[in-house]
């Protein structure tokens, strides 16, 4: 059983096929058209709605932006959903409705819906955001008919004000609601959604032992997080599943902890979760965490699943490799660690056996000698996958290399680390040219990249070498650079 809010309705629902996208609920079931389907993949926002879900204590709720093409029901339990035509009270038009109005920042309508959307939630979100702080609540909306200007314009001005709606007025009466349903799931065990043949079964379990009981009675059933790649299964190539197992309900998997040398993150944590963790301890990857796709993805894609599915050019996997992280599995009677670097072992395949699920992520603290930088190389700048990806971790004592760890994506089978840069460059004077000279050969010549769509297997050779060029120049010192420069004058 799935149960929920539709902005203040009470919502039960059992006959439910796994595979149901909360957009084909929205406009099939509910029949609210103002959600539109674009690109049914995430990355325009045309779907965009917002789910409110409790903090751990049900003293407030947080506001989230989510693609509904790609989110399945089973991410709508025990949260209040809102769509567009919740905003407006009648005649009145909601604060972050009026605001667009006003500044001229309507378009052609398709995409209006999930601009809005975004604006609703950071309205709720964010008293006094900055211009950057707009740009990335609205970096999953793509659509540009009149600019982004006058959008933007429009999102400054709604939250100067402090939220006050209907939904902050209603906000003690929701959170007793979907405490209610977290309060009845925990007396009643775990929930599902069944049809009545039992061919289209969703299990939601909430703890390790229901998990591994739910692999072993289901073992072609596939795992589920936070379903930004796998639903492009049923949105795009249009196939059907009898069984999903979501994990959305382990809070067990979202724990985020600390020990004395290590960051131990929870497999099913969404990245905006992790994202301040992950800064704080390593601030070098704020590129590559604040570009991971847009933030309604980041709202829902999850560590684990970013490094379970595989991918070649998912963005994470190249950091933990550089990092040397650890994936921490589990499958209900005994856990074990996988180095990441054994982890991926071919094309979408890895080391987790059929009755193992990813627990964890452990990556180590860097030490005052570590030089971190990641960088992602792709066509647009927000929402969009990489042509290359690559991450350096280099050890450097009295300027002399004693450790190369790297991590790449976008330049073969599977996310990849480089030995033949470790071998060549350790006992190297990090400062000399000879250093950026040979990194830059070996790495023309690791990797034998494919051509597709985003880029040549040549383009991709050229950019990793040169993005090693860009970290050896930026962790010269400036005395260094000078010197060298007039050299060479």
């Amino acid at each position: 059983m799935i149960r929920f809010l539709i902005n203040q309705e009470s919502v039960e629902i059992e006959d439910v096929r796994a595979d149901l996208t909360l957009l084909q609920f929205i406009r099939e079931y509910r029949h609210k058209t103002g959600t539109k389907e674009g690109c049914a993949a995430g990355d325009c926002g045309a779907c965009t709605v917002v789910l409110a879900e409790p903090n751990a204590d049900f003293s407030a709720l947080h506001y989230r932006t989510v693609n509904s093409c790609i989110t399945l029901m089973s991410a709508v339990h025990a949260k209040q959903l809102i769509f567009v035509e919740h905003l407006s009270n009648g005649a009145a038009l909601h604060r972050v409705q009026q605001a667009l109005v006003d500044h001229h920042g309507s378009q052609c309508g398709f995409c209006t819906p999930g601009f809005i959307m975004s604006m609703f939630a950071l309205y709720h979100t964010n008293s006094l955001p900055n211009r950057d702080d707009v740009l990335h609540a609205l970096s999953g909306n793509l659509c540009r008919c009149t600019g982004y200007r006058p959008i933007i314009d429009a999102t400054l001005a709604v939250c100067e004000q402090q939220a006050d709606d209907e939904f902050t007025r209603n906000t003690s009466s929701t959170l007793s609601t979907l405490k209610a349903i977290v309060t009845r799931d925990s007396a009643g065990g775990d929930h599902a959604g069944n049809d009545h043949a039992g061919t289209r079964n969703l299990i939601m379990p909430r703890n390790r032992k229901s998990l591994a009981k739910a692999i072993k009675d289901n073992p072609t059933a596939m795992l589920v997080s936070g379903s930004t790649d796998l639903s492009l299964t049923f949105t795009q190539q249009l196939k059907s599943i009898d069984t999903l197992i979501s994990l959305s309900h382990m809070d067990e998997l979202k724990a985020c902890t600390t020990t004395s040398h290590s960051l131990i993150i929870g497999a099913a944590n969404p990245i905006k979760d992790i994202t301040p963790a992950l800064l704080k301890h390593f601030p070098q990857l704020a590129e590559l965490i604040t570009r991971f796709a847009s933030l309604p993805i980041r709202n829902q894609a999850t560590l684990g699943g970013n490094v379970a599915n595989a991918s070649p050019i998912g963005d994470m996997p190249p950091a933990l490799i550089a990092l040397n992280a650890a994936i921490l599995v589990d499958n209900g009677i005994q856990k074990r660690t996988i180095p990441v670097t054994e982890f991926f072992v071919g094309y979408r395949e890895t080391a987790l056996k059929s009755d193992e699920w990813i627990a964890a992520i452990e990556i180590p603290f860097l030490n005052a000698n570590q030089r971190l930088a990641a960088y992602k190389i792709s066509k647009r700048f927000e929402d969009d996958i990489s042509a290359v990806c690559a991450v350096f971790n280099i050890t450097i004592n009295h300027g002399i290399i004693e450790q190369v760890d790297a991590g790449f994506g976008g330049v073969a089978a599977t996310p990849a680390g480089c030995n033949a840069l470790h071998d060549a460059l350790v006992g190297k004077n990090f400062s000399s040219k000879a250093c950026v000279d040979l990194g830059k050969t070996v790495l023309m010549n690791a990797f034998t990249p494919i051509d597709d769509v985003r880029a040549t297997a040549e383009y991709r050779k050229t950019v990793l070498a040169n993005l090693w060029h860009r970290f050896w120049l930026e962790n010269q010192s400036d005395t260094t650079i000078t010197t060298r420069v007039m050299n060479h004058a």
